[in-house]
């Protein structure tokens, strides 16, 4: 029996991430808060089987963002980012 990973690659939360900022935020770079690897947001984990979208890091698995949209709210944790890099919306 072969094992799949849980997870998609970062391109799977693209729509909703371009949604709430605008631009296409795959190409965006963002380094982990927990083990210092930078990276493009297209490199992540991406985990959309739960109530909203999970991002994690691809080093250390830490929790990057997290995304919940309700009908009338957007919900957006990035706190296990040190920061955020992203594109100018054009």
């Amino acid at each position: 029996m072969t094992s799949t990973p849980g997870f998609l690659d970062g391109n799977a939360a693209a729509g909703d991430l371009q949604a709430l900022f605008g631009t296409d935020m795959t190409t965006a770079w963002g380094r982990c808060r927990g083990c210092g690897e930078q990276m493009m947001l297209a490199r992540t984990h991406a985990y959309l089987d739960g109530p909203g979208t999970v991002l994690r890091c691809p080093g250390c698995e830490g929790v990057l963002l997290r995304l919940v949209r309700s009908p009338t709210e957007t919900w957006l944790d990035a706190s296990g980012l040190d920061h955020l890099r992203m594109p100018i919306p054009g």
